[in-house]
């Protein structure tokens, strides 16, 4: 929508059109960008409300004046309404909103229960697989340290499905003691069915019992001067006891629950989240949302909690900090998502309340902490802008680096990092198209990573140049990886962003870099100045992860066979030949009948397979 009238001026326009149900309300700029998005149990009256500067923050005064549209949606409930605005505001990030930064899914423990010989494994995305699943863990620790007692207490077992379908060679595990030993044949279903109960049992808050059955099983192997069993039933009953201090709070009268403590300071904010299941602590988590100054806690911790449950299943109880405005349509909402009623407690007295205080105290402590680093950060590259001459504080720098073997699997990388440390979520590998370089060299694959990054479209205009390009853009190379990438960036338009290439040193020697800027012959930094450190630090995570992504493609390469040039034989059939036959050797020797015979392996796909080694492949 166009028009000369901005501010109050535009908003009373609306009101005459207006209803007076519930919807959802976004405040548009002079380029349509969304600066605030709102949900309403009256839209008239709500909206009515921007109608005038008095009475609102300077914050919102500021949003309130430029605004330049309007856009509205009408919903059958406010419950509705509140789902609509949190997806409308993780989707667009509008500039006024509290924002949710890192929306990553959890990890969960899974068991099969498709299998005669459940594998227990670490699981993260959607829920598809049919089985057991136990979580959410706050982090890759707390999944790894629970699965490691696992395995130590129930033996249950981590290889493959096709090392225990071959059954001929025990794997380390079992001599190490962390595993039954299915992959040779040394436990048979029904025994290892009661293993998987009694890791089921234990994850389901039933630790206690799991001890003492497994203290009558080695008293029982003692009085039979069974010692080697007493033993190992020994170690297995001081790997549960060791996980619980580890866990740290357990509470005993609270089973299931999602705690969140909020701490606001100077206009920053720590949301510390503990996960308690089965009477267990299975980790914490702390987030920081973009907030402003005036915002209550109230405002901050609403909104985080709509935009966090948006893509994952809440918990029966909900004990926070800090009570908020809309608990009853909140709680309508998550019960509407998780299919049984959802509970929210803002505790005073009690566990629940000695639960929310020590999860207080840490987001405090992770806020103190976050605060002091990005100060740190903030001077840095205050230093970097001296260093450089650059004619803005950086609030956005990029890093690239390629990563091959003699021109083989070549991946490009791009770390970012900001005023508040690395943003991870923002980090993007490119598959190196070779076919689209003449020189398969360093300097012509930074190139091409640069042109795919930047690659010109007439629909980028200023503003989302200004949001989403780099202050500064830092390059793992020499002068030919500094000049090339100028190159390309003033044809496309953007040679204002200011480029420097960091040239390893004689010997690849780490602390004797050079680094070059445009229109200089070098920079030198003093040995043991801070940003020499800072500059290796983002070198060097740029390195670390692009080495990563090269090696991951490097092995899909060699674990790929001639199965994959099959048409129609997908990744689940692929399997399933090579563990019927072993080898895809002997899947080239079988017989089309022999083929028929492997589960998903139709008459007319058994021909094509045969047909395609017939023809010398």
């Amino acid at each position: 929508m166009q028009n000369d009238l901005t501010g109050t001026h535009l908003i009373k326009r609306y009101l005459n059109t207006l209803t007076s149900g519930p919807g959802v309300y976004r405040m548009l700029d002079l380029n349509h960008k969304p600066l605030y998005v709102g949900k309403a149990k009256n839209l008239r009256n709500r909206v009515s409300s921007y109608s005038q500067y008095k009475g609102h923050s300077l914050r919102i005064q500021r949003m309130i004046h430029a605004t330049c549209s309007m856009m509205f949606l009408s919903t059958k409930n406010e419950t509705e309404a509140l789902l609509l605005e949190h997806n409308l505001i993780k989707q667009l990030k509008p500039k006024y909103n509290i924002l949710l930064r890192d929306d990553k899914s959890f990890p969960y423990i899974f068991i099969s229960t498709e299998h005669d010989f459940p594998r227990i494994e670490k699981y993260r995305g959607k829920k598809s697989k049919p089985g057991r699943y136990y979580g959410p863990f706050a982090n890759v620790l707390a999944v790894n340290r629970t699965l490691e007692t696992l395995q130590k207490v129930f033996l249950l077992r981590s290889c493959t499905d096709r090392e225990v379908a071959a059954g001929n060679r025990l794997c380390l595990n079992y001599h190490l003691k962390r595993c039954s030993g299915p992959c040779g044949g040394k436990i048979n279903k029904a025994e290892y069915a009661k293993l998987v109960e009694d890791a089921n049992d234990f994850l389901t808050g039933k630790s206690k019992m799991i001890q003492e059955k497994l203290g009558r099983q080695m008293m029982l192997a003692s009085k039979a001067m069974n010692f080697e069993l007493a033993a190992s039933l020994r170690d297995r009953i001081q790997a549960i006891t060791k996980i619980h201090p580890l866990q740290g709070i357990n509470p005993e009268k609270v089973t299931e629950a999602d705690i969140f403590a909020l701490n606001l300071e100077s206009g920053q904010a720590c949301v510390q989240i503990y996960f308690i299941r089965a009477n267990q602590n299975w980790g914490n988590k702390a987030y920081y949302p973009k907030v402003d100054i005036d915002m209550s806690h109230s405002e901050v911790l609403e909104a985080f909690l709509g935009q966090f449950y948006l893509n994952r299943e809440p918990a029966r109880i909900l004990i926070l900090s800090h009570t908020i405005a809309n608990k009853e349509l909140m709680k309508n909402l998550l019960t509407q998502k998780l299919g049984r009623r959802v509970q929210i407690f803002i505790p005073e007295k009690g566990e629940k309340r000695d639960l929310v205080l020590d999860a207080l105290r840490n987001a405090k402590e992770s806020l103190a902490h976050k605060m002091a680093e990005s100060a740190t950060q903030i001077k840095l590259l205050e230093a970097m802008v001296k260093a450089f001459g650059l004619k803005e504080f950086p609030k956005r720098i990029e890093v690239y680096d390629n990563s091959h073997i003699q021109g083989t699997h070549p991946v490009g990388a791009m770390i970012v990092s900001g005023t508040e440390g690395f943003l991870r979520p923002e980090y993007r590998i490119f598959n190196v198209r070779l076919d689209e370089i003449d020189n398969k060299d360093d300097v012509a694959m930074m190139k091409h990573v640069l042109a795919r990054r930047f690659r010109f479209n007439e629909k980028i205009t200023k503003q989302n140049h200004q949001d989403n390009y780099p202050d500064l853009i830092l390059l793992d190379g020499g002068k030919g990886q500094l000049s090339a990438v100028s190159s390309l960036l003033a044809d496309f338009g953007l040679g204002t962003i200011p480029v420097v290439a960091i040239a390893k040193g004689p010997n690849r020697n780490s602390g004797k870099e050079r680094i070059f800027l445009k229109d200089k012959s070098g920079l030198e930094i003093e040995q043991n100045d801070p940003l020499r450190y800072f500059i290796q630090r983002l070198r060097d995570e740029a390195h670390r992860f692009v080495i990563g992504a090269h090696r991951k493609k490097r092995s899909r390469a060699l674990s790929r066979t001639k199965l994959d040039d099959i048409d129609g034989l997908g990744s689940v059939r692929k399997n399933s030949l090579l563990m019927k036959f072993g080898s895809t050797k002997e899947v080239s020797r079988a017989s089309i009948d022999e083929l028929s015979t492997a589960p998903g392996i139709s008459k007319n796909l058994a021909n094509k397979i045969h047909d395609y080694f017939a023809d010398g492949n």
